[in-house]
């Protein structure tokens, strides 16, 4: 056979992983907001002496930076998309930038929970009524972020860029909306404590919050394998007859892209594109690689005359 006859055999391994993803330009946006509202928060705790206001800018900051992260990780993995050098396309640099993500975010229930502690032991004065308008505004921008990002759309369910973005997102409107609680309740009840008690019970969530992304993207930086329904499916479509999968690994390549390598046993065993075939396409298969066996002592498969 002629290396030029190879050609028809040959296929990609980008399975769109070059286009433009639904949640890149999203994030972008909520990206600059709250880069913006970052700088306005920061200056309202310079001029207005509120150590609240400081440390919830510095917070957004962070997020911001992880924003960063994740549209960056978009950008990368669309550029990168045919570079020969990934084995099944750049789709992993999405669950890597979630990964990152979602450090950032472990950090930050951190730091929040570590400033919240030392404000118990030592409290801070606190300028109520500037603090609260801010907050407000912070809260505001953090309802439009989410509605941005799209908190209930279903990409969340393998985007993990996507996914980040948005707890960092919630982490932030959590953080504003127990800061608003706890002015209200130190402006009017003079309960100055409960700002710091909120702040631990907000990093705790945030905490949670980030654990349960590491393990998700974990699993796939890891190549775990993929859902036991998912590995079931792929079982009952393959096997019929006398045909036995003896072998099976199904993982994930990419936000909602999976990759399969099928070993299949039978006394009269098909072709691998016959065995492709019958998978269901929702389970998001896109690079199948069938092995097929004959049972010993199988008569071989009749030809036609």
């Amino acid at each position: 056979m002629h290396t030029e006859n190879l050609d028809a055999w040959k296929h990609e391994h980008v399975f769109g992983q070059d286009e433009v993803a639904p949640g890149e330009r999203r994030t972008l946006v909520v990206a600059l907001l709250t880069a913006s509202f970052m700088v306005v928060e920061i200056a309202g705790g310079l001029l207005y002496g509120s150590m609240a206001l400081l440390a919830d800018g510095l917070h957004m900051g962070s997020h911001a930076v992880a924003l960063g992260i994740a549209v960056l990780a978009y950008v990368y993995a669309r550029r990168r998309a045919r570079d020969a050098r990934f084995s099944f396309g750049s789709g992993k640099v999405n669950a890597l930038g979630g990964f990152a993500g979602a450090l950032l975010l472990a950090v930050f229930a951190l730091l929040m929970a570590w400033e919240s502690v030392e404000r118990v032991l030592f409290p801070t004065p606190i300028a109520f009524d500037q603090a609260i308008a801010v907050a407000v505004l912070g809260l505001l921008v953090n309802g439009i972020s989410v509605f941005v990002l799209g908190a209930h759309d279903h990409d969340h369910d393998h985007d993990h860029n996507l996914r980040s973005a948005t707890l960092h997102v919630f982490a932030d409107a959590l953080t504003s909306l127990t800061a608003i609680v706890a002015l209200l309740a130190g402006k009017f009840w003079g309960a100055n404590w409960l700002d710091p008690v909120m702040g631990i019970v907000g990093a705790l969530l945030v905490a949670r919050w980030s654990l349960g992304l590491l393990r998700e993207t974990a699993s796939v930086l890891l190549d775990f394998q993929a859902p036991e329904q998912v590995r079931r499916e792929v079982r009952e479509a393959i096997e019929g007859d006398d045909d036995r999968v003896s072998d099976l690994h199904v993982w994930s390549i990419g936000p909602g892209v999976r990759a399969a390598c099928i070993s299949v046993v039978s006394h009269r065993p098909q072709s691998p594109d016959a065995y492709r075939r019958r998978l269901p396409a929702r389970l998001g298969l896109r690079h199948v690689t069938v092995e097929v066996h004959r049972c010993p002592g199988s008569p071989p498969r009749a030809t036609a005359a």
